[in-house]
C-alpha cells in the first residue's frame, strides 16, 4: 500500500495497525521516502513455512536431547 506523508500524520493509528498486515509505503511529492513495517514478520513468516515440515509429536525437550547426543 502507498500513501502519501499527509495522509499518514492525519491517520497514523490507522496506518500502525495496518502496518502489521502489510507494508505501507510512504511518499511526499510522489516519491517513496519510507516504508513502515511489521519488525517481526520475517519472524511469522519462517515459522509458517515450517509448518508441515515438523513432525506432529516434536516436543522442544527431545530435540534438545537429540541434538546434545549428537555432539
Amino acid at each position: 500500500m502507498s500513501i502519501t506523508a499527509t495522509e499518514l500524520k492525519q491517520n497514523l493509528g490507522k496506518y500502525l495497525l495496518l502496518s502489521a498486515q502489510e507494508d505501507i509505503f510512504i511518499t511526499k511529492n510522489g516519491k517513496v521516502i519510507a516504508k513502515l513495517t511489521n519488525p517481526y514478520q520475517d519472524r511469522v513468516s519462517t515459522a509458517q513455512s515450517l509448518f508441515g515440515i515438523l513432525p506432529q509429536d516434536a516436543d522442544i525437550d527431545t530435540s534438545k536431547g537429540e541434538r546434545l547426543a549428537a555432539k
